[in-house]
Formats: structure tokens, C-alpha cells, sequence
């Protein structure tokens, strides 16, 4: 029985751009990237973080008739209250102390481009008033300047939070909302995708080994069953970052996930029960656990159809746990554990 799988074989889902997935939420999300790229429409990306906003966001200049021109990012969120309209519309020489030299705002830089306005949730009320009116007009005005200059620019905008209940809340204006939500797109979690979950671990295992100059590892049967099983509160990013970790971590040329067992077999338990397990319910659920991949193997631990391969383990990690746990193993005989 194959217990390995190369990345290439995983990877099988469509993209758009940079973006992976073969999901029936996410194929929706690529197209209507597709529809709406092609026009100035404003389009406002909402999903929980670490969902891929800002790829989406690529990808609809990518796909548009502005491709050529520049894509401009800001963080929202990361620019203070009392710098946001030079940061935005920039300022002349003089207009406030520091200011020795012109500077180009967001917008400006962004011209015949796109704006990426990632977090717009985070934008002051008192910004977010000149923000429409520059979204309205189409031009605006340099700090300290008295001229108005036109521009030409498509506004993406993302967030992370739910803009209706902002405005409900008075923390967002309404008219500055349905400006930017011509186009809404939502973006699902990853725990509500899990098809794509192990096409994205292959492509980001991928990227790394041609990062680092390395050949691709493989995924174990087990390890690809962990990822799946896992919430991953952090979505794709979180996703990411553990495979990068496996990465560096790999031997015998398959990616291991050791650090995510407790979370597996947390998972794995009745939903009435997950959180309150006791220090010695959980050995028992490990004890349990171990056994069973050992009889699936014939007691076979080492090798790629080894028990060690099946949980995702260093060989002499399963080895110490089966003597920690007091399963009764004989290695030269492969006798199965007790039960």
C-alpha cells in the first residue's frame, strides 16, 4: 500500500495567478476574478486573515487592462492617524515641518494603475470623508498644495471585518461602503475547503525546495491526514508556515508534522468531548492511537510503510512512545503491541 505521495502528484487543483484551489467556493472565487477584472469596477475582498486577500487582489490587476501599469499596496491599519491624507494624497514642500521636498501620495503613485487599500476598516472617520470625495472626483489635493490634480486609479479594497455591522455601528460611513463594494468577494476559511488544503501544502512545498535549491519532499498518508483533520485558525498563512517548518524539519525525504499530533488527536474526538480531556484520557487516546498504526504496519516502525511513516513521526519518536506509553513491542520479531 502507498503510503507517500510526491507533490506533483497532489497539486492538481486550477489557479488564477497565484491563487490554489479546486473547491466549489473557491472556484467560485476565481470566477469572479475573472469577470471583474477586466472592468474599472471597485472591488471590496472580505475574509477572515490569512485567506489570501491580497493574492486575489494581484491577481484582478494581473488580469486587467491596468497589468501594465503599477499596483500600489497600503495597510490602512499600519499608517497613523496623523500622517493617513499625505500618505494618501501626498504633500508640496513646506506644507508642515519635515516636509523639504514634494512627495507623491498612494494614489498618485498608483495612477492608470490599481490602489490596494488592504484593512479599509481601520481608515479614521475624518479620512474616510476625503477618501469619497477623491473616489467621487477622481482628483485630488496635495497637502499643503492649492492645486487639484486629476487621477485614474481602480480601488481594491479588503477587510477582515464585517463593514455592514461597522456602518450599523457608526464606524464606517455608508456611502463610503457602498462606494467600495461595487464588486464584493468573499473569501471562505480554510477549514470550510478542505479539499484544497493538501494541493496547497504541495504547492507551497513546492515554491520552498525551488526557494532553497532542494528537491521536493513527499507527503506521508499520515501527515496529509493531520492536515486535513487540523481548523487551522490562520488560515492559509498558518498553512504555510507549517509546511515551511516540516520543510526544514524533513528526513528520508517526506515532510513530518510531529508538533501537530496533540492537535490531531484532539480533532479526531467527539466534539462534546474536545477540550477537557484529562492528562490521562489523552495518553489513553495516544496509547490507542499508536497501537493501531502498529497493527496496520505488522509492527513494522522504520521504513516508508513503517508506523513512523503512517503517524508522521521520527522513527525513534515512536520507538520512545511505545516505551513511555508501555506497549509491549519486540522489534526483532515485529510482534504487535498488547492491547
Amino acid at each position: 500500500m502507498k503510503t507517500t505521495y510526491s507533490c506533483e502528484e497532489i497539486c492538481k487543483a486550477p489557479n488564477v495567478g497565484e491563487i490554489v484551489g479546486g473547491s466549489t467556493s473557491m472556484r467560485k472565487v476565481m470566477e469572479q476574478i475573472q469577470l471583474v477584472a477586466p472592468t474599472d469596477a471597485a472591488v471590496l475582498i472580505m475574509g477572515e486573515s490569512g485567506t489570501g486577500k491580497e493574492l486575489v487582489a494581484r491577481a484582478i490587476h494581473e488580469h486587467s487592462p491596468r497589468s501594465g501599469r503599477p499596483l500600489i499596496k497600503v495597510n490602512c491599519g499600519a499608517v497613523p492617524d496623523t500622517l493617513f491624507e499625505s500618505e494618501f494624497f501626498g504633500h508640496v514642500k513646506g506644507a508642515f515641518t519635515g516636509a523639504f521636498k514634494d512627495k507623491l501620495g498612494r494614489f498618485e503613485l498608483a495612477d492608470g494603475g490599481t490602489l490596494f487599500l488592504d484593512e479599509i476598516s481601520e481608515t479614521p472617520l475624518t479620512m474616510q470623508v476625503k477618501l469619497l470625495r477623491v473616489l467621487q472626483e477622481q482628483e485630488l489635493e496635495r497637502v499643503g498644495d492649492v492645486r487639484s490634480r486629476r487621477i485614474n486609479v481602480r480601488i481594491v479594497a479588503a477587510t477582515n471585518r464585517d463593514l455592514k455591522k461597522a456602518v450599523d455601528a457608526g464606524h464606517f460611513r455608508q456611502d463610503l461602503y457602498y462606494r467600495l463594494s461595487v464588486f464584493p468577494i468573499q473569501l471562505p476559511p480554510l477549514r470550510e475547503r478542505r479539499d484544497d488544503i493538501l494541493p496547497l501544502a504541495a504547492h507551497f512545498a513546492t515554491q520552498i525546495a525551488r526557494r532553497i535549491n532542494r528537491p521536493e519532499p513527499q507527503l506521508t498518508e499520515a501527515g496529509m491526514k493531520q492536515l486535513i483533520s487540523l481548523e487551522w485558525p490562520g488560515n492559509v498563512r498558518e498553512l504555510q508556515n507549517a509546511i515551511e517548518r516540516a520543510f526544514i524539519l524533513a528526513k528520508g525525504g517526506f515532510l513530518q508534522f510531529d508538533w501537530l499530533q496533540a492537535a490531531d488527536v484532539q480533532s479526531a474526538l467527539p466534539a462534546n468531548t474536545r477540550g477537557v480531556l484529562t492528562s490521562a484520557e489523552l495518553k489513553r487516546c495516544e496509547r490507542e492511537n499508536l497501537a493501531a498504526a502498529l497493527a496496520q504496519t505488522q509492527g513494522k516502525v522504520f521504513g516508508l510503510k513503517g508506523a513512523a511513516a503512517l503517524l508522521g513521526m521520527k522513527p525513534t519518536t515512536v520507538v520512545s512512545r511505545i516505551k513511555a506509553l508501555g506497549l509491549e513491542w519486540r522489534k526483532s520479531s515485529g510482534q504487535l503491541p498488547a492491547s
